[in-house]
């Protein structure tokens, strides 16, 4: 689904999904639009079910009580997936951002036929049980590790344990083997549109870094509700800034760590239980990852400038809220233009940021040109 949506009414979408509900008088005051053009704009928006009236309304004045519109989550759904050392994640998440469902289980197989053929299975099961068959499906987004190749960024020169994806149009394989529209999005990139969205981050600033330990490490840059792609979609793309021989600040670092202390953990599953007696070599991870990260957060405030970072990550959020407090800002060179420091937060979406943004990635393209 595409939607050829005028400036005036993707402004309109922009503070609908930033608010939650507005009556239209209080839209044309925010958008400085006279009454007649917002209720004209609103009403193509109605005939298109993107947006709905509140079923509750309070009078405000005498009269004819006002009515809000909000963004209508029965507009569509989209799924996201996203491949993480040891597991598989598939969301569904309706066109107002609310998430349906979100499924996560033991997967390991390298082939990308298997995977689609995995995500093909699982969003359906998952309709079926939240009743969505016969609903508008958008598309389907995929979250991968991995800087870009081509300009649009379909082929991606994924991680090693995904060597065998790249150099492949990862869109066309996956439109094939899914049977629907597909998005393909680096992976941070995918989860700073969850931070967007529904991690709040709208709603407090206009410019945002995410920083996701992931397969390796990247970061998503949003500015002014956009995603910054650069000239080859590889913008964020920090990881080459950590010699590859040397040990990163990342997910599958850390595992690589506690493997070499004699840890037997190979993924994500049951995590906790398998660090158990290991804490020592976490702390020490996280203590080394913050001065790391540091290096990172100085440089966005030079080149960015951003009102927030936020620090995700499939890891456990007891880790990255003990990481975030370790980032010394006394040691970094932030200039006398910066004020304060600025904030640094770790997600609230409990690490399935990327695969909510994934899902994102259809709805998004249906307001954003």
């Amino acid at each position: 689904m595409r939607l050829r949506l005028d400036d005036d009414e993707r402004r309109i979408m922009q503070v609908l999904r930033s608010t939650g509900s507005r009556s239209r008088k209080q839209l044309a005051v925010d958008l400085a639009m006279s009454a007649s053009k917002l209720t004209r704009l609103s009403s193509n928006l109605l005939a298109h079910g993107l947006i709905e009236e509140c079923a509750t309304a309070d009078a405000v004045t005498p009269g004819r009580p006002a009515v809000p519109l909000r963004i209508s989550p029965q507009a569509g759904y989209a799924v996201g997936a996203m491949l993480h050392r040891g597991l598989i994640e598939v969301a569904l998440v309706d066109y107002a951002g609310g998430v349906i469902a979100h499924s996560s289980q033991p997967f390991d197989d390298p082939d990308p036929r298997v995977f689609a053929a995995c995500v093909t299975a699982t969003m359906h099961d998952l309709a079926i049980a939240n009743r969505l068959l016969g609903r508008r499906l958008l598309g389907v987004g995929i979250g991968v590790p991995g800087s870009s190749t081509s300009p649009e960024g379909n082929k991606r020169w994924t991680v090693d344990s995904l060597a065998v994806w790249r150099g492949i149009d990862l869109k066309a394989l996956f439109e094939e083997h899914i049977g629907h529209p597909v998005w393909i999005e680096n992976d941070a990139n995918a989860a700073a549109l969850a931070e967007y969205y529904i991690g709040g981050l709208m709603r407090r600033c206009s410019t945002a870094v995410v920083i996701l330990l992931g397969h390796g490490i990247g970061a998503g840059v949003i500015i002014e509700g956009r995603i910054l792609l650069g000239a080859m979609a590889s913008a964020g793309e920090i990881g080459c800034l950590y010699p590859s021989t040397d040990a990163r600040p990342s997910t599958l670092d850390l595992l690589v760590t506690l493997r070499a202390a004699g840890c037997a953990i190979h993924s994500l599953v049951d995590f906790d239980a398998a660090i158990a007696g290991y804490e020592d070599v976490v702390d020490r991870w996280v203590r080394r990852a913050a001065s790391q990260i540091a290096v990172i957060v100085n440089w966005g405030i030079a080149w960015i400038d951003p009102g927030e970072f936020v620090i995700s990550s499939p890891l456990p959020n007891r880790i990255l809220t003990a990481l975030v407090e370790h980032i010394d800002f006394a040691a970094m060179h932030i200039g006398d233009h910066v004020a304060t420091p600025p904030r640094i937060s770790v997600s609230t979406l409990e690490g399935a940021a990327a695969t909510i943004g994934a899902a994102l990635l259809p709805i998004h393209a249906t307001t954003v040109p």
